[in-house]
């Protein structure tokens, strides 16, 4: 199916909206995990905008496909997306991590609609992916269930289980992305608990792999539409990314994990945005 140049424009233009809506949630809340939810826009973007078959009126839709989130952390840029997707009214943003709030810097399911899995402890989405897509075997329901992951989370045992399970059992329409931008909350992945060959130890349990750049939308869709049409062998994706995406000083530093940013910071940020997605936009998608 891949997008076309009109696809491309619209996706564009709604992820600088999301990056921007982000960053003014993080002034809003006093600080977040802002990098690694910039790493992640696109991929999100693809997902809502493009891909997930979802019901904003009916959020607990049965036929729906499944979105979890397993880089839990960053709900400051997850629950902009639910917000501007019409979940919920974009006024909860204000209040993202307050006192009281619905909006809790791990996202709760109970709490937010429009969320398929609550978050904490990092390892746990995967596995939830593929509870939901056994029961929807056994349901006889035509799901597909995205799973964004960090790769600092990968470290985890658990991730790993669950690939083994899920090739095992085939769940095919479970479509794990990693989120692959290489910074953890102390330093690079590959100084803190090294993962390379990452693409291999994916291969070794049974995957085939499609290696991308996170932040190209063209490859994006063409990786989802290959994940989509496996049938007997489940297909990872591996998004080559940078924390604090489109941010000039934030981008490709671990030290951005968390941050706080004030009024003359959220003017400085959205200047960034703009340009570089100006220049994304003038590139074509090349």
């Amino acid at each position: 199916m891949g997008i076309s140049e009109q696809d491309f424009n619209m996706l564009e233009d709604k992820a600088r909206e999301l990056r921007k809506l982000t960053v003014q949630t993080v002034s809003w809340a006093g600080g977040g995990h802002i990098g690694g939810a910039l790493s992640a826009t696109d991929i999100l973007t693809m997902i809502y905008y493009k891909y997930a078959r979802v019901d904003v009126k009916n959020p607990k839709w049965e036929d729906r496909d499944r979105v979890i989130v397993s880089k839990g952390h960053i709900g400051v840029g997850y629950a902009p997306v639910l917000a501007d997707k019409g979940f919920f009214d974009k006024e909860w943003l204000k209040t993202y991590n307050h006192t009281e709030s619905k909006l809790g810097m791990h996202l709760d399911v109970n709490k937010v609609p429009g969320l398929d899995a609550s978050s904490g402890s990092l390892g746990h989405g995967l596995s939830i992916a593929l509870g939901n897509s056994l029961g929807a075997k056994l349901l006889k329901k035509d799901i597909n269930i995205y799973v964004i992951m960090g790769d600092g989370e990968c470290d985890e045992g658990s991730i790993w289980e669950a690939a083994m399970a899920i090739s095992h059992f085939k769940a095919t329409n479970v479509i794990p992305i990693v989120d692959r931008n290489r910074c953890m909350i102390d330093g690079p992945t590959e100084e803190v608990m090294k993962l390379e060959p990452f693409a291999d130890k994916w291969r070794a349990f049974g995957f085939d792999v499609v290696e991308i750049d996170g932040h190209n939308m063209y490859q994006i869709a063409e990786a989802f539409d290959k994940a989509k049409a496996a049938k007997d062998k489940p297909v990872v994706i591996i998004a080559n990314t940078f924390k604090g995406c489109g941010i000039s000083w934030m981008q490709d530093k671990y030290e951005y994990h968390y941050a706080s940013i004030d009024a003359s910071g959220v003017e400085k940020s959205v200047a960034d945005i703009d340009a570089y997605h100006d220049a994304r936009k003038a590139k074509g998608g090349k």
